[in-house]
């Protein structure tokens, strides 16, 4: 707790507007939840010393809106990462939104639902469908929140960059075939924060392939899964951020994904540390090299 109340006091010193901002949360859905069953609501939120909030077992997603005071048109859909378990809300939610809200971006953190049978009927689509309906809604309100609807990304980190990757490269079918809303859910650029990117053998973070398809998939699910798969020359620009010594997603994912851009004519911009580890939000405190800064810069020129 003392390291997040310090990164909040932080944001708040450098950023008087954002601290002056109150964000706002709502339902993901404005009525039934596609592939979900009715159970009682299991939620619950366990306070970490190193980064605040970690929220288990979510089955009604959620976004919390942080509207940028002075909006530049462009929106960041985020969603933070927790190993498909759950939520890290604050250190890779919360937090960025602050961030990118003070640099005039309006930024939606996703309460994604965690994968899991008791709650999903196919709990494989309920993330995706999640992060599907973030960007509908957005781009269908971006006029009330000062938002181009050609400038909506999608960001996430370690898991929740698994997401944001699945959503930038498998919007061509609807993760629910239900759906009758007509509008795009490409998301036009994507951020991948130490992302899980593959489900392959060779490069997966087991927990999170684990979570999402159970313990035996298919080569079929493995391959649709591995978003480095699915790249092709319609998947948006995409900028990524990772550590050489991640002993928890090798940095091979993010390299897979990046090569993949590269093969497909993709714009991609990625920058590696020698060192940081897994998990180290905005703040990787073995370089004085801040990574926020490095995506401030490549977002003005989208």
């Amino acid at each position: 707790m003392k390291y997040l109340i310090l990164n909040i006091l932080a944001l708040i010193a450098i950023c008087p507007v954002c601290a002056q901002t109150e964000p706002f949360t709502i339902p993901l859905y404005p009525g039934a939840i596609p592939n979900s069953k009715k159970v009682p609501d299991t939620e619950r939120t366990e306070f970490r010393a190193t980064g605040g909030r970690f929220i288990y077992d979510t089955a009604i997603p959620t976004l919390t809106i942080y509207q940028a005071a002075t909006p530049n048109g462009k929106a960041v859909i985020i969603c933070p990462g927790g190993g498909y378990r759950g939520t890290a809300i604050d250190k890779e939610g919360f937090l960025v939104a602050q961030t990118l809200a003070a640099d005039s971006i309006t930024a939606f953190v996703l309460k994604y639902r965690i994968p899991n049978d008791s709650t999903n009927i196919d709990k494989s689509l309920a993330p995706l469908q999640d992060a599907q309906q973030a960007i509908r809604y957005v781009r269908r309100n971006a006029g009330r929140y000062g938002v181009d609807a050609s400038r909506i990304g999608i960001m996430g980190f370690s898991a929740g960059g698994h997401l944001a990757a699945s959503a930038a490269t498998r919007f061509q079918t609807l993760a629910d075939p239900t759906e009758q809303d007509s509008i795009s859910v490409r998301p036009d650029f994507a951020i991948l924060i130490y992302p899980v990117i593959s489900f392959t053998d060779t490069l997966m973070h087991r927990g999170s392939r684990e979570n999402l398809l159970g313990k035996y998939p298919s080569e079929a699910e493995i391959m649709l899964c591995s978003a480095e798969k699915q790249v092709d020359p319609s998947t948006p620009p995409t900028f990524l951020v990772h550590a050489a010594d991640d002993r928890a997603v090798p940095v091979g994912n993010s390299i897979a994904y990046y090569t993949a851009c590269v093969e497909n004519g993709v714009a991609a911009e990625m920058h590696l540390y020698p060192r940081g580890g897994h998990g180290f939000g905005l703040f990787n405190t073995t370089t004085p090299d801040n990574w926020m800064d490095r995506l401030k810069n490549w977002l003005t020129t989208l």
